[in-house]
C-alpha cells in the first residue's frame, strides 16, 4: 500500500470548522454544570435568554435569533412550558402565530442566571476584551456565512 501525499490543508487541527467545533463542545461542557444548577439545558437557556431580552415574541422570531427552524423550538419550548418558565399563546390577530411570555418564575430565573457569563470568562482564562474581540469576529464570520447560502 503506497503512501498518500502529504496535504496539510486536510489535516484535521488546520480545519476551521474542527476549531470551531470543537471549541463549541467544549464551551457547552463549561455551561453544563452551571445551567443544571438553573434545571436548563444549553439550548433551553439560549431560548430563555432571548426571552428575557425581548418577552412575548413570537415562535418565529425566536427561530430567527436562535438561527433556527420554528419546528425543532417546539419541543423544546414545551418543555420550559412544562417547567412553567414560559407560556405558549396564539395570537389574537392570527391564530396561526404562537407568542411566547415568560412566567413569573421564568422572570425569576433571569436573577439566578446573572452569574453565568462570568463563569464563562474565569473557565475560559481570556480577557474580556479578547473574548469580545472573538465573538465580534465570529458573528462576522457567521453573518458572511449566512449571506453566502
Amino acid at each position: 500500500m503506497s503512501e498518500q501525499p502529504s496535504c496539510s490543508e486536510l489535516e484535521l487541527d488546520n480545519q476551521l470548522c474542527f476549531a470551531l467545533y470543537s471549541t463549541s463542545l467544549m464551551m457547552t461542557k463549561v455551561y453544563k454544570p452551571l445551567l443544571k444548577e438553573l434545571g436548563l439545558t444549553y439550548p433551553q437557556y439560549l431560548a430563555m435568554l432571548v426571552l428575557w431580552q425581548e418577552d412575548g415574541i413570537t415562535v418565529g422570531t425566536m427561530s430567527k435569533r436562535l438561527l433556527t427552524d420554528p419546528g425543532s423550538l417546539t419541543p423544546l419550548l414545551k418543555r420550559l412550558e412544562a417547567d412553567q418558565l414560559l407560556n405558549r399563546k396564539r395570537s389574537y390577530q392570527d391564530e396561526r402565530v404562537v407568542e411566547l411570555y415568560l412566567t413569573e418564575k421564568g422572570q425569576n430565573l433571569r436573577e439566578h442566571a446573572h452569574s453565568i457569563p462570568s463563569c464563562v470568562v474565569n473557565a475560559s482564562e481570556q480577557s474580556v476584551e479578547a473574548l469580545t474581540t472573538l465573538k465580534e469576529d465570529l458573528v462576522r464570520l457567521r453573518d458572511s456565512l449566512q449571506k453566502n447560502q
